[in-house]
C-alpha cells in the first residue's frame, strides 16, 4: 500500500508541510530531552539532532479518535493534528521520533514490537510513551478508565499498557526495558523471562496487543454512537460498549494479578537472609503504589496476606537455622512453587550438572536418593 493510500485510509489529509526552521525546532528539543532524560543509553545529542532534522514533518486533519501525532517509518514522515501549535507539537513528537529511532536501529523490528509476527504493539507503545512521558517530565496524576483506578504519567495515550509495563519495570528495571526499545534487541524479554517464565512473557505480550484491539473497538463503537439514530442501534452500540469496557477490566486486572504472582514468587524463593526478606517485604508492600484499584478488586490483599504468611515462616526459619540455601529451601518447604514436579526436575538438573562438573559416574538410583 502506498503512503498516500495508507494516509487515506488512516483519514489523514496533509494541510501542510512545516518549514525548516520548525522543524529544527523540534528536533533540538526532542533530541535534547531524549539525551537528557536517558544518559545511560549513549544518545550523541548533534547526531540525534541531524538525523530529526532531516524528517518531513507535516500539519493535518486527523480522525477524532486518533492520537496527536503519527509517524509514518516508510517516508521517515511525522503527521501532527491541526489542532496543535509548535510546543504542544515538540511534546507529540517525542513518542513518533523514539519510534524513528527505532526504524533506524533495527530494519527486522520496531522495538519490541515484531511485525513478522504482528506481536508486542502494546507492549512497545507502552514502553515508547513510558519514555516519551518521562523525557517531557510529565507528573503522575490520578485516573480512572473503565472501573480502574491507577496513577500514571500517561494520563492520555496508553494508560492501561503504561501501567501494566510500569509494573513489569518494576522488578526489571527500566534500562533493559528501554535499551530493548530502542534497539530492538532481547535484553528486556530476557531479563522479564527471568523474573516470571517464558509463558508468562508471551501471556503479557499477547495480553497488551488485545487491550489495544479491545480499545480501538470500543473507540469506533463510541464514534457509531454518535450518529446512530435507530433504536434497534443504538442499543445494539450500548451494549458492545458494555461489554468491551468489561472486558478491558477484566482482562487489565487478570495482566496485572499475573505481573504480581509470578514475579514476587520467583524473588520469595531467592530469599536467603534477614536482608533480602527485608527488602521483599518493602517491595510487596509499596507495589500497591503503583498497581490499579476497582471497588470489587480483592486479589491484591489476598495474595499480600498469603505472602506474609510464608515471609513468618521464612524468617522463624532463617533465625532458627542462619542463611538458606538451595536444598535447606526446598527441604523445609520453603519455596513456592505451582507444579511440585518442576521442583523435582529442577533438582535433577542441578544435580546431573554437579556431577558432570566433578566427573563423577553414579547411577541414576543413587542420584534418586538425593531427592
Amino acid at each position: 500500500m502506498s503512503t498516500d493510500s495508507k494516509l487515506k485510509k488512516e483519514g489523514i489529509e496533509i494541510i501542510e508541510k512545516l518549514d525548516a526552521s520548525k522543524v529544527n525546532k523540534i528536533a533540538v528539543n526532542v533530541a535534547s530531552k531524549l539525551c537528557l532524560a536517558f544518559p545511560e543509553h549513549n544518545l550523541k545529542r548533534s547526531e540525534l539532532f541531524e538525523s530529526l532534522s532531516s524528517l518531513c514533518m507535516y500539519i493535518a486533519k486527523m480522525p477524532e479518535d486518533s492520537s496527536g501525532a503519527k509517524y509514518f517509518y516508510k517516508n521517515n514522515s511525522i503527521y501532527f493534528n491541526e489542532i496543535f501549535d509548535i510546543e504542544e507539537m515538540s511534546k507529540l513528537a517525542v513518542h513518533e521520533c523514539i519510534h524513528f529511532i527505532q526504524n533506524s536501529n533495527n530494519s527486522d523490528k520496531m522495538g519490541i514490537y515484531n511485525s513478522s509476527s504482528n506481536s508486542g504493539l502494546g507492549l512497545n507503545e507502552a514502553a515508547v510513551q513510558l519514555m516519551a512521558s518521562e523525557a517531557n517530565f510529565a507528573e503522575n496524576t490520578s485516573e480512572t478508565y473503565y472501573g480502574i483506578s491507577f496513577n500514571t504519567i500517561s494520563p492520555d495515550y496508553y494508560p492501561l499498557q503504561c501501567a501494566l509495563v510500569n509494573q513489569i519495570s518494576y522488578f526489571t528495571g527500566t534500562y533493559p526495558l528501554y535499551h530493548s526499545t530502542l534497539t530492538g534487541n532481547d535484553v528486556f524479554k530476557n531479563t522479564f523471562t527471568l523474573k516470571s517464565d517464558k509463558k508468562t512473557y508471551n501471556t503479557i505480550i499477547k495480553n497488551l496487543d488485545k487491550l489495544l484491539i479491545l480499545e480501538n473497538d470500543l473507540n469506533c463503537f463510541a464514534l457509531e454512537l454518535e450518529y446512530a439514530d435507530k433504536i434497534n442501534s443504538i442499543k445494539l452500540l450500548n451494549k458492545l460498549i458494555n461489554k468491551n469496557k468489561s472486558e478491558i477490566k477484566s482482562l487489565f486486572f487478570k495482566t496485572q494479578n499475573l505481573i504480581m504472582e509470578k514475579c514476587f514468587k520467583n524473588e520469595f524463593n531467592s530469599i536467603r537472609n534477614m536482608d533480602d526478606l527485608r527488602l521483599f517485604n518493602k517491595k510487596l508492600y509499596n507495589f500497591k503504589n503503583i498497581m490499579g484499584y476497582s471497588d470489587d478488586y480483592t486479589f491484591y490483599n489476598e495474595f499480600y496476606r498469603k505472602m506474609m504468611n510464608a515471609i513468618q515462616e521464612k524468617k522463624v526459619y532463617i533465625e532458627k537455622y542462619g542463611e538458606l540455601n538451595l536444598f535447606e529451601n526446598i527441604n523445609n518447604s520453603l519455596m513456592i512453587v505451582d507444579n511440585t514436579k518442576n521442583v523435582f526436575a529442577f533438582i535433577s538438573a542441578f544435580i546431573a550438572k554437579c556431577k558432570k562438573l566433578v566427573g563423577l559416574n553414579k547411577s541414576e538410583e543413587k542420584i534418586n536418593d538425593w531427592l
